[in-house]
């Protein structure tokens, strides 16, 4: 296959490659150069030039040179008449073909996203015009989503109906299955596979629509509150970024993006002024993302809770910041709200947000040290520990150290002994202090618990379940004192023979704990447990709820806050057992 020679001339003299390159790096004007950090491989000061009068770009650094269609193939990893159809569809030159045309591939490919972009066009119609949608209407001006901003973003609406797009298209249904957008019911017709749903269309970066996310309105019976396109020949979801399209020119100016976690986070950004915010679909921050990503920017700030970004992928974090010489940070929000309701109620505490982000191991660390006590030598000592697992994470020697300068001086604990922990990379510091009296009797907490259940019973009752007792002994044993009231006697009644051994020591230790503090102790314990089984779940509602978990496990050790984050703890992991049941 071929493309005419002379539109690929054409289209050489026709396109800027400043302009072009421009959508993938950040240059600057430098004589009659532009100049700015190559993107094909990692550099601290520019060695990258692009020289318009020569229409042609060259990198000092690793010596990666080319016209405008060699950059678009290595940059996008196209072919080279992939490169040209590119950027004639860029610029909206039509081609001429010559020797049997487009590869079937590329045919297919092309097939797909004009099919996409018809359905954006019918969902978005649909929201602004048919009756069956005022509800959506109604829902996304609650949101602050109508108007110009559902115009803007493309918003859609999936009526309640079997097949009203397959209906309306008029292409076949493989071409609707290739597209995610249509399949094969039990009685063997065409069904839609969005209805009912707000529609969230996602585009390429290069602006190609290629999939959809469809939300549910409130009061909907769905279980699932979104339902996104599957992967298919034009879309994957581990190097789709919502709103790139959008947000890359503002992203290359600014060399930082905003990584949320939802599509009307991404548009709360946007309305609130702060326009180089993406999403990731449905799935976690990968590496992909991140290789996209160094493209236009090398300042990553995460607009979501450390934990959701991945406290377990930390060390990922730190490789990916080495590897791609890009600078992750985490922006804090008030408790309880994220990009999208700020858009509405306070939407400079957004910019504000991203202005004070923090470094990705700071915010981790800040969280520990405000979270663990300094009381008394054996609480220094554990938020010592905490803190110092958190900073031999990072592979970098010297960032360890001076991190372990910060905890040396909040806990109270020698600078020198705390930075040659850091020197070795060990997690655990060396304190001399005495043990707690728990550890010294060997009791565990569960029984602790139990012998506070007798002696405290009114004031520990409220904050304990069948839940958080992992020992089926022990189990038993919270049983019968709960059946019992505390009342020890019956308690022992009650209890089969393995409880009441157990039961009997309890009523006679000597306990000297503060009881609702080793309740709410029992309980992280029993959540982090639970949390540790779901970290394969993939529905965004059910990462988001437990996303909220982790916050107030954290939030158990704050004044003002444990009392609160307990309770809701309590109900959370109650409801999870109740689903294994």
């Amino acid at each position: 296959m071929a493309i005419a020679d002379t539109d690929i001339e054409r289209l050489r003299e026709a396109v800027s490659i400043a302009d072009t390159i421009q959508g993938y790096v950040q240059l600057r004007r430098v004589g009659r150069n532009w100049v700015g950090l190559c993107p094909f491989h990692a550099e601290k000061s520019g060695s990258f030039n692009v020289r318009e009068e020569t229409r042609r770009y060259k990198c000092f650094g690793c010596g990666a040179s080319g016209d405008v269609f060699k950059f678009i193939q290595e940059i996008e990893h196209l072919d080279f008449v992939g490169a040209i159809e590119h950027i004639a569809g860029k610029a909206g030159y039509q081609l001429t073909y010559t020797s049997g045309g487009q590869s079937k591939d590329r045919q297919r490919s092309k097939q797909l996203t004009e099919i996409m972009a018809q359905a954006v066009e019918w969902y978005h119609n649909r929201l602004l015009t048919n009756p069956d949608a005022r509800v959506a209407r109604d829902y996304l001006r609650e949101r602050g989503l109508s108007g110009d901003v559902a115009r803007e973003f493309k918003l859609g609406w999936a009526p309640d109906d079997w097949d009203a797009l397959s209906r309306d298209l008029g292409v076949s249904i493989d071409l609707l299955r290739e597209t995610g957008l249509g399949f094969i019911n039990k009685s063997g017709k065409a069904q839609d596979s969005f209805r009912a749903r707000v529609m969230f269309p996602i585009f390429r970066d290069s602006g190609e629509p290629v999939a959809f996310g469809g939300r549910v309105l409130p009061g909907s019976k769905d279980p699932a509150k979104y339902k996104n396109s599957p992967e298919t020949a034009i879309y994957a979801k581990s190097k789709t970024l919502y709103g790139l399209n959008w947000a890359k020119s503002e992203i290359v100016t600014a060399d930082e993006v905003i990584v949320c976690e939802g599509y009307t986070d991404v548009i709360g950004f946007q309305r609130s002024g702060v326009k180089r915010a993406v999403a990731t679909c449905g799935t976690a921050l990968t590496e992909d993302h991140v290789r996209l990503l160094k493209r236009f920017a090398t300042k990553v700030v995460l607009a979501f809770d450390a934990d959701n970004a991945g406290q377990g992928a930390a060390e990922r974090f730190y490789e990916w910041e080495q590897r791609y010489k890009v600078q992750v940070s985490v922006a804090h929000f008030p408790q309880g709200k994220d990009p999208g309701d700020l858009a509405n109620s306070d939407p400079s505490a957004l910019a504000k947000a991203v202005e004070n982000a923090q470094p990705f191991l700071g915010f981790r660390l800040q969280r520990v040290l405000d979270a663990g006590s300094i009381a008394s030598p054996e609480a220094r000592s554990r938020t010592a520990e905490q803190a110092m697992a958190v900073i031999n994470e990072h592979p970098d020697t010297n960032v360890r150290k001076l991190y372990a300068g910060q905890v040396a001086t909040h806990v109270g604990i020698p600078v020198a002994d705390l930075v040659r922990l850091a020197e070795r990379g060990i997690r655990k510091p060396t304190v001399n202090i005495s043990a707690p009296a728990n550890s010294r009797r060997g009791e565990s907490a569960e029984f602790v618990v139990l012998a506070l259940m007798f002696s405290q019973w009114k004031v520990i009752a409220n904050w304990l379940s069948e839940a958080l007792f992992v020992d089926e002994v022990h189990r038993r044993a919270f049983l019968a004192v709960a059946q019992a009231e505390g009342n020890v006697s019956r308690a022992l009644e009650l209890a089969d023979p393995e409880a009441r051994e157990v039961l009997e020591r309890a009523a006679v230790a000597d306990i000297e704990s503060q009881a609702i503090r080793e309740a709410w102790n029992l309980l992280a314990a029993a959540v982090r447990r639970e949390l540790a089984h779901r970290v394969t779940l993939t529905d965004p509602e059910q990462i988001r709820v437990d996303r909220s978990a982790r916050l107030l496990l954290e939030n158990l050790e704050v004044p003002g806050m444990a009392e609160s984050s307990a309770e809701q703890l309590l109900g959370w992991l109650n409801l999870r057992v109740g689903e294994h049941e």
